[in-house]
């Protein structure tokens, strides 16, 4: 994939300006009607239908096997070294042959506390049906994995929970998905599991689709052209203390663009109506 424009963000963020990619991506939303449905290449991964009346809606999922990462496996000797990690999934997602990226701007930030009941009750564990309460109450904010989860006696799952005691663990993906208003759980599930076993909310980077304007996406071009220009001028003697507060005034800069939260692209169904009740039979009485 063509690399991207980076807009790195205070804190080890940071936003990236996708292009030459109009999409759909191979890992998108489509929906027709009440029916929605994920798919990664040409693979299905969760059937739903939106159930309900006025301000109060369900969705009824049902997720089926088959979900590949877009990251590539996380080593321990990966994990125990230091680095940024929304840098280093920002370079794995541009990669991926199976991600969700598609044009526009994508924030990628870390995050290590939620609202009680995020990774509880709203932590939708059990395969492969769920129901989602989407509306009522201010939305549904939970987290939903895209694959059966393992039992905390797993080799793995027993591997990382000593990184989650040792606090080198590294952070599962989630992707903000708008109109379920909430997270699909991209990659980690078994480091998820093994952060909640040992008690803990497990650390996260969350990828969010940003509202692009070509004018944001041109003033950060630009402002980071010309501090690439200034940091590669020889720095003067003693000239450390002014490198380091230019570095501090283009992050601040940045930082002043808006990242304001975009909806979720959802797909037309590829198909026709008739091609639903192809998918495969252990989902279809979800369109019951």
């Amino acid at each position: 994939m063509k690399r991207t424009i980076r807009e790195p963000l205070p804190g080890g963020g940071l936003v990236l300006a996708v292009s030459d990619r109009p999409g759909p991506p191979p890992l998108r939303f489509e929906a027709d009607g009440r029916r929605r449905l994920l798919r990664q290449g040409g693979r299905p991964l969760l059937l739903g239908r939106l159930e309900g009346e006025g301000c109060c809606y369900q969705l009824r999922v049902r997720r089926l096997d088959g979900h590949r990462s877009p990251l590539p496996p996380v080593r321990a000797e990966t994990m125990r070294a230091p680095g940024a990690w929304p840098h280093r999934y920002a370079r794995w997602l541009e990669d991926a042959d199976e991600g969700p990226l598609h044009d526009g701007r994508w924030l990628l930030g870390e995050r290590n506390s939620f609202a009680p009941g995020i990774w509880t009750e709203d932590f939708i564990a059990g395969w492969p049906d769920g129901r989602l309460d989407l509306f009522c109450g201010g939305g549904w904010h939970g987290v939903l994995p895209l694959r059966r989860l393992s039992s905390p006696d797993a080799p793995r799952v027993k591997a990382y929970r000593k990184h989650a005691r040792e606090g080198t663990l590294a952070p599962v993906l989630l992707w903000w998905v708008s109109f379920l208003d909430g997270w699909l759980l991209l990659d980690g599930h078994d480091r998820a599991v093994a952060a909640l076993e040992e008690g803990g909310v497990p650390p996260c980077v969350v990828l969010t689709r940003v509202e692009d304007d070509e004018r944001w996406r041109r003033t950060a071009a630009e402002m980071t052209e010309q501090w690439r220009r200034e940091t590669a001028e020889p720095a003067p003697a003693g000239g450390e203390r002014l490198r380091a507060a230019r570095e501090e005034g283009h992050a601040l800069a940045l930082a002043s663009l808006p990242y304001d939260e975009a909806p979720t692209e959802v797909w037309p169904f590829a198909g026709t109506l008739a091609d639903w009740d192809d998918l495969p039979a252990d989902g279809a009485s979800i369109w019951a």
